[in-house]
């Protein structure tokens, strides 16, 4: 599937551009603010090809690309530019209670995911830089040294500049003003002034001396404030002097009133938290490695870590270093070794293809497909994942493994910003975590989810299920619980009914090869607006699945027709179904068969269903007899000898 068609399909699925307040992305993520989740249509996302999973966190509702999020997200804007022009203009959601914590992770997050691109680039320099001079591959004191070190730490130096841009979007100010504020703190005579010595005061209240270079509190939270400033003055400003006065008194006001108070209190709450962190990191050990390495991949799930990102830069600015950083690597290496273990341990050839290659986007530093496509979805390699990460956590903390830069790659390209002193102890723990992560997975072993395709070559009766072709051999079973195992050898022609009321397509059109290419036999398809199936035929029942959302009749005249409920709706096994017959029950056409929650299952799977003659070959010819829009109990299907 192409970008573009992707772009729309993702658009319709959350419920359409005017269900969007604002999108934007980070590294793997579609990252969305909607006005109402609820109009989010989740089966239709997971159907796309390039669409990984959904994810919610508080109320950002996330869809996980991979690689391509950012031609995704490019599409996108190119198809609905409107979604993009949101971001500055969000309309309000309706009022409802939220969890303030988790309200806290997604506005932080808002505000340094875009930020990334820039941070981590720059970071990665400083990361080479350092590798460079200590390989003595460059003097630290040459021209060519300086001009990229200004490049790396330019970035940093300025980084309130960028904070003020992108909390401004994020709280819905002009971006402009906010960079203006950010300057007015940065002027060197301002810094010049605070650094002084000196009893500084404005308009003789005191203002505490506070250096504004690198940090990253102060400004979140006085472009916060400005927000609201600049919104009350903008309502009581006449029309024709907004322009002039808005962004004057919001300047007036913020300005003094960050000097005063914001500035020492985001710095006071900036040095508390990450002392508080570090002291844990420092004094935690081993068992802080353990316990923090082991839910490292929660915590990435959860969002939780960009609450971290401002600490992590604080860190860095303030002491050179942080110990949080190493251990993002270390969990990203346990998913790479338990994604390599399903590789080992399984059988389906699609799998094991997928393993390995998510495995190594692992190592690479892009966890999302190892971690949502394979081992989240088979639950045990997840687990040998965080095992894993808490033995190799454990152990580069307890040497004080420590990160030097923010190189925003938590693979292997981001290993620079890992050397200095401690580089053996980190890149020791990203080893272990990768071994340890593949042999627990190794030995826990998965559960291979059995496809449609297999369950329909076990149980379904007729020649044709012969045809099914599947990653993995499959033994073909006689039909079970029945009654009477045989099946008559038609004796005539034979009408179906259709089974269900809602639209009768092709079967072709089937978004399944097991069906569409016709492997089970020819029939029609079904696509239901209510949840009830019928007996399309005179007959008797031969076998109802145990997953209950496929059933096997034989009509009186030897016709077999397996009807089969949605797509993949095996994986559900059984939940929002209930069967009306068993095996052996005698029907009449139009007796109910089964009954299914259609908008449940609707929002995880395709809910097409599937009406085939499993023994086609004893015929001659089959066709529909009508499409479009139908009514259970009306002649839809013929088959000729």
């Amino acid at each position: 599937m192409k970008h573009q068609d992707t772009a729309q399909h993702i658009i319709k699925a959350v419920g359409g551009k005017d269900n969007i307040n604002s999108v934007y992305h980070c590294v793997t993520r579609l990252r969305f603010d909607l006005k109402s989740n609820d109009n989010v249509d989740s089966g239709a996302l997971k159907q796309l090809d390039k669409v990984m999973g959904t994810n919610i966190s508080g109320d950002q509702f996330q869809v996980i690309i991979g690689n391509d999020v950012s031609k995704v997200f490019d599409a996108m804007v190119k198809e609905e530019p409107s979604i993009q022009q949101n971001a500055d203009n969000k309309q309000a959601k309706p009022e409802k209670s939220k969890n303030v914590i988790l309200s806290i992770f997604e506005t932080i997050a808002g505000v340094f995911a875009p930020m990334l691109p820039a941070i981590t680039a720059a970071g990665m320099l400083k990361g080479l830089l350092a590798l460079f001079v200590s390989l003595e591959w460059m003097s630290a004191g040459t021209d060519t040294y300086r001009i990229l070190s200004a490049i790396g730490d330019g970035v940093f130096h300025y980084l309130p500049l960028l904070i003020a841009v992108s909390a401004a979007r994020k709280f819905g100010s002009n971006p402009f003003v906010a960079i203006a504020l950010g300057t007015a703190l940065m002027y060197p005579d301002m810094g010049a002034l605070l650094s002084s010595g000196e009893a500084v005061a404005f308009l003789g209240i005191p203002v505490t001396a506070v250096s504004y270079a690198s940090s990253v509190i102060p400004i979140l939270l006085a472009v916060w404030l400005m927000s609201y400033v600049e919104k009350w003055v903008d309502r009581i400003i006449p029309a024709a002097l907004k322009l002039l006065l808005v962004p004057l008194i919001t300047l007036l006001v913020m300005v003094p009133v960050t000097l005063i108070a914001i500035g020492p209190l985001g710095t006071f709450v900036g040095n508390g938290l990450s002392g508080g962190i570090n002291w844990l990191l420092n004094e935690g050990g081993l068992i802080a490695g353990i316990v923090l390495g082991g839910a490292m991949a929660l915590i990435i799930m959860t969002g939780m870590h960009y609450a971290l990102v401002p600490i992590i830069l604080s860190n860095i600015a303030t002491l050179g270093f942080d110990k949080f950083l190493p251990l993002t690597f270390i969990s990203n290496m346990g998913q790479a070794g338990a994604t390599l273990g399903v590789f080992f341990r399984a059988n389906d050839k699609k799998l094991k293809t997928v393993a390995l290659s998510t495995s190594f986007t692992a190592l690479m530093g892009v966890t999302e497909p190892a971690m949502y496509g394979v081992n989240m979805k088979y639950k045990k390699p997840f687990a040998a994942a965080m095992i894993g990460s808490a033995v190799g956590g454990g152990f580069a903390l307890a040497f004080g493994a420590k990160a030097y830069v923010l190189a925003g790659n938590g693979g292997l390209p981001g290993l620079p910003s890992l050397v200095g002193q401690t580089f053996l102890y980190s890149f020791g723990g990203m080893i272990i975590a990768f071994v340890v992560g593949t042999i627990v997975s190794i030995l826990f072993g998965i559960k291979e989810e059995e496809g449609d395709a297999e369950a329909l070559a076990k149980f379904t009766p007729g020649a044709t299920n012969a045809n099914v072709t599947t990653d993995k051999a499959v033994k073909i079973e006689a039909p079970v619980n029945m009654e009477d195992p045989g099946a008559p050898a038609p004796t005539g022609d034979a009408i179906a009914y259709a089974p269900m009321t809602g639209r009768a397509i092709p079967l072709q059109e089937v978004n399944d090869p097991t069906f569409g290419d016709e492997l089970m036999g020819k029939g029609v398809a079904f696509v239901p607006t209510l949840g009830e199936l019928v007996s399309p035929v005179t007959g008797t029942v031969m076998n109802v699945f145990k997953t209950k959302h496929a059933i096997v009749v034989c009509s009186d005249e030897g016709m077999e027709l397996l009807i089969h409920v949605g797509i993949n709706t095996v994986k559900l096994r059984g939940r929002y179904f209930d069967s009306h017959v068993s095996a052996g029950t005698r029907v009449q056409a139009g007796d109910l068969l089964l009954t299914f929650e259609l908008d449940e299952i609707a929002k995880e799977y395709d809910i097409t269903t599937a009406m085939v003659v499993t023994n086609t070959v004893d015929y001659k010819d089959i066709t529909p007899i009508q499409l479009g829009n139908i009514q259970m109990g009306e002649n839809v299907l013929k088959a000729k000898l």
